[in-house]
């Protein structure tokens, strides 16, 4: 649908609702307008007064006069989708240089997420050598404080690629990268893990990994979800070759040339990326290298970002501890390692084909299938099957497909809420809250561990639990888009 004079389609009824002040255009009988920010410069408010930039404000619409559900797809898909970019880019959807870009953002993801995706092989192996008179919780706030920056890092790397384009940053997390894995070869202290792999890693992989799937927004819109799926492989394929390649490496030639070798190779692809990364829309007129907290406005994109905040403390509480899971249920060191490398098989998979349906059914309903799948994994399988070798097997499968779809889908989902040149802010902005459930999910993980007597059924309660939570925040997020009646049939 084709908007004209600031026209905003009404998500619950399909009207229309004129971007005016009220003196102009007074609101329609039966329709409560409480505020309309519409995406772009030059909109007035009250007065004269320039109304705040960037804001999709979903709620723009008193949701009190019509919560019986009564919208349509088209609707919603106006609102949505040619409300969020009316600027009318036009999108490569494909070409040359677009499935470059994603070939470079694969590239640099295969180093950033690939680490991300192995952290139980390091943890297993520094709590049961250079650490191992520390307790799990304490050997967690290394990791934790890993995620924790690569979010948080986000609530500048996201407005700065909006403001500046990809170069620099994935350069700069380059760099950073090699230099963590070499301090992380000498390491043998706490602290020194804390400073080499918690803090500059994570520094790393955040200037490597917003501007990747931010870039890849730039050239996709329709098939975006399948282009950052393919993209998102990387990190699964790195979880596959990284601790196959480290197992073999750590009985060889030790430690030290295990994560040298490991940096060097993400030296070889983080390269190759510099040079295939690119943006392709200008800065929004009014952007910003800040981030802005008043996109909050919003309540569904409140109600994304704290599905996102329980979604992620949930998902790296297996990721770090799956392998010590198998190890205390006597499985050898060999096959706790391969866990990861059958759960990142999982995940390649689960990166893709959700990406896929996505497109179709949209990234919302694609995101809640995946978080009940696994927390369906967490109470149906793991919990009472998780000791023997099929049952943690066939957990690694399924958790390994339903966090890889999350991992590639909630970009997509959150970009359904903004402009695409927008786009690194409101990523970012989510993120930075985000950050701090891996902050403390981990260490809050091994406590539960420690405290239960190295029992793991309170940890994996716990994952499920907070799994079936974020799939209740992102129901919220269709409620407060179509209405209680729709929310159930509705693509978003």
């Amino acid at each position: 649908m084709e908007q004209q004079n600031g026209a905003l389609p009404n998500a619950k009824t399909g009207t229309d609702v004129t971007a005016k002040t009220a003196s102009e255009a007074p609101p329609k009988p039966g329709v409560t307008v409480t505020s309309v920010d519409i995406i772009g410069p030059n909109v007035k408010g009250e007065a004269g007064r320039e109304k705040e930039p960037d804001i999709v404000n979903i709620d723009a619409i008193d949701s009190s006069n019509d919560r019986s559900g009564h919208s349509t797809d088209n609707a919603l898909t106006t609102t949505l989708s040619n409300n969020t970019d009316n600027d009318n880019d036009d999108y490569p959807e494909g070409g040359v240089r677009a499935w470059l870009v994603v070939l470079g953002a694969w590239l640099a993801l295969f180093a950033a997420l690939g680490l991300m995706n192995i952290l139980a092989t390091f943890q297993t192996y520094i709590s049961s050598n250079q650490l191992k008179e520390l307790d799990n919780s304490s050997i967690g706030w290394i990791f934790s404080l890993y995620t924790f920056v690569s979010f948080f890092m986000g609530i500048y790397v996201g407005p700065l690629f909006d403001k500046y384009g990809p170069r620099w940053l994935i350069l700069g997390g380059t760099l950073s990268l090699v230099v963590s894995l070499i301090l992380m070869s000498i390491s043998y202290e706490f602290w020194h893990f804390l400073l080499a792999f918690g803090l500059l890693s994570g520094i790393a992989s955040s200037l490597l990994f917003t501007p990747s799937i931010a870039a890849i927004g730039h050239f996709f819109k329709a098939r975006r979800g399948f282009a950052t799926g393919i993209a998102a492989t990387a990190g699964s394929i790195g979880g596959i070759v990284f601790p196959l390649m480290l197992q073999r490496l750590f009985t060889t030639v030790g430690w030290a040339w295990a994560i040298r070798t490991l940096a060097f190779v993400c030296l070889a692809v983080t390269i190759i990326s510099n040079f295939l990364i690119r943006s392709r829309l200008p800065p929004a007129k009014d952007a910003s290298p800040h981030p802005d907290i008043r996109i909050f406005k919003s309540r569904a994109f409140a109600w994304t970002t704290l599905a996102v905040f329980l979604l992620e403390f949930a998902l790296f509480i297996p990721l770090t501890y799956l392998s010590s899971y198998a190890l205390s249920k006597g499985f050898s060191s060999t096959f706790a390692t391969n866990l990861i490398s059958i759960l990142n098989s999982g995940s390649v998979i689960g990166r893709v084909l959700p990406g896929w349906y996505a497109d179709k059914i949209g990234p919302f309903n694609a995101n809640m299938i995946s978080v009940l799948l696994t927390a369906i994994g967490c109470f149906a399988i793991w919990l009472p099957a998780g000791h023997t070798a099929p049952g943690i097997i066939v957990f690694a499968l399924l958790f390994g497909f339903a966090s890889g779809s999350n991992i590639s889908l909630v970009p997509v989902s959150i970009g359904r809420l903004c402009k695409t040149r927008n786009y690194g802010r409101y990523y970012a902005t989510c993120y930075t809250l985000v950050s701090i459930a891996v902050l403390i999910g981990i260490p809050i993980a091994g406590k539960i561990v420690d405290s239960n007597g190295g029992e793991y059924w309170g940890l994996i309660v716990t994952t499920g639990v907070v799994y079936l939570a974020s799939l209740a925040a992102f129901a919220m997020v269709k409620v407060e888009v179509v209405g209680w009646r729709g929310a159930v049939l509705a693509k978003l």
